[in-house]
């Protein structure tokens, strides 16, 4: 960092202006932060990250959450709407699974590309872009196959998390990004609380009802209602993208040379690996999003088998697990700052033997008819005490992730651009997906029972994890860890 003394010219006056220098060649723009000091004099500090205090970005950034927020509302309520097209269409359960891989398969494919299409453009351009293919995607309700709509969902996603993730380290200074970071988690936890409810009483009987009634042209069933309406949210989040100011960071357009972008990409997916401290993170985000997204298809079928629920009532429980997420990122938030974020590893084992414990819980644990009356209904008692269980389970997945995601974003940023990095911890994610429900669609047609694929995917997560403490445990000895932090 440099320190300039320049004159304000009005002596005696307390002043304080802030602004970005583009410098599309050099990376990101260089920012600057003036206050008065007296005697007409100002103190003009630069730096090549953005050092703007937090009340000058705000208004930016929540617009940033705020149209997170709507966009992963739209994700989670189109995920159920999606599951129901399957079920109207009778088809295999084998197929569910199946229609995550084409979403998430974007992600692998395209992810040599996506950053460097979100630094070829502002990334509120991008996100616009990615909501609005979004919107397109829903156009399962014209009465294409579930799994090829989803794809082109997949493929908007695919490009406007780069974007989402990246604008963060344009906006805000690095000891800002593990708070940042709870905010984003936090929103998207929130809108998937929201969303697979929204989605749940979409397809639910009073839905199916009213569209019987309601003869609305295309809208045939209440799994067709739940998709226009989840058209109708992206175009509000793409709507809500337009209002996100202008960073000011500017990129070199790269996208004319896809070759060399697949080269670069390779040395992108080396460095990060190479690293010490980016290669922990990456290794266990990698492994919890990997989880997280097949026990997200495994919590619905778990809630049909164990306890005899619904695809929409399920959903709700879906949306719990979300709320100790939320619970969970919050905490990690106001307790764990960027430098110590390595000491959430021992959580992200935890977490893995929660979920094995879950597996075993079933109604035949609790004498039948057992239930908490309230008036004259009655809640059944192996239903009440799941929550707690799933909340438990989402609270550690949260306090866990947001470190971890604040560590890669920090050293992806120090040593690659934020959208290269975001993309090669995109693709490592997404593969993780795409292998564990892999294993997941072989393990249904095997006819094995949900609670042991739980238990499967339990032990392997959480061995797994306990690996990469060792690792942890082992780079510290030969290497300044806390260092790598604040550089």
């Amino acid at each position: 960092m440099r320190a300039f003394v320049l004159q304000s010219g009005k002596p005696r006056r307390r002043t304080l202006f802030a602004g970005c220098i583009s410098r599309s060649i050099l990376g990101p723009p260089a920012c600057f932060v003036c206050v008065g000091t007296g005697a007409g004099l100002c103190t003009l500090r630069i730096s090549s990250r953005a050092q703007l205090p937090l009340r000058f970005m705000k208004k930016g950034f929540y617009t940033i959450i705020a149209a997170q927020f709507i966009s992963s509302l739209a994700d989670n309520a189109l995920l159920i709407a999606a599951i129901a097209l399957l079920s109207v269409i009778r088809s295999a359960a084998w197929v569910t699974p199946l229609l995550q891989i084409f979403f998430t398969v974007s992600y692998v494919l395209l992810a040599p590309f996506v950053g460097a299409f979100a630094d070829a453009l502002q990334k509120r351009h991008v996100m616009f872009i990615s909501n609005a293919l979004k919107a397109s995607g829903c156009m399962m309700i014209a009465g294409v196959h579930p799994m090829i709509a989803y794809g082109v969902v997949g493929f908007g996603a695919a490009a406007y998390s780069p974007a989402k993730y990246g604008i963060l380290t344009e906006l805000l200074p690095a000891e800002k990004l593990v708070k940042a970071n709870a905010w984003v988690e936090s929103a998207t936890v929130l809108s998937t609380i929201v969303g697979t409810m929204v989605g749940g009483a979409l397809i639910s009987k009073f839905a199916d009802k009213f569209v019987a009634h309601a003869h609305l042209p295309l809208i045939r069933s209440s799994a067709d209602l739940a998709m226009f309406a989840v058209m109708l949210t992206y175009a509000i989040a793409a709507a809500i993208n337009i209002f996100i100011p202008d960073t000011g960071a500017r990129y070199p357009n790269r996208l004319s040379e896809p070759t060399k972008l697949v080269s670069d990409f390779y040395h992108c997916f080396n460095v990060l690996w190479a690293d010490k401290l980016a290669q922990i993170a990456l290794w266990v985000t990698t492994l919890m999003w990997g989880g997280a997204v097949t026990m997200q298809l495994l919590v619905l079928k778990w809630a049909n088998v164990n306890r005899g629920l619904s695809l929409s009532k399920a959903a709700v429980m879906q949306g719990v697990t979300g709320l100790g997420i939320a619970v969970g990122a919050a905490a990690a938030a106001a307790l764990i700052p960027l430098r110590r974020s390595l000491s959430v590893l021992p959580v992200g084992i935890l977490t893995g033997a929660v979920a094995i414990a879950m597996a075993f819980y079933n109604k035949n644990l609790f004498p039948a008819g057992a239930g908490i009356h309230v008036g004259s209904y009655v809640a059944p008692v192996y239903i009440v005490l799941a929550y707690p269980l799933m909340i438990l389970l989402g609270g550690l997945s949260g306090f866990f992730i947001v470190p971890m995601n604040a560590i890669l974003q920090h050293r992806g940023a120090t040593l690659l651009s934020a959208g290269h990095s975001i993309a090669v911890q995109n693709f490592n994610q997404n593969l993780a997906v795409l292998m564990m429900l892999g294993a997941y669609a072989l393990l249904l047609t095997a006819k094995m029972p949900a609670q042991w694929i739980i238990v499967v995917f339990g032990v392997f997560i959480t061995f797994m994890m306990w690996l990469a403490k060792r690792r942890s445990v082992a780079d510290e000895r030969t290497s300044n860890m806390h260092a790598l932090l604040e550089e």
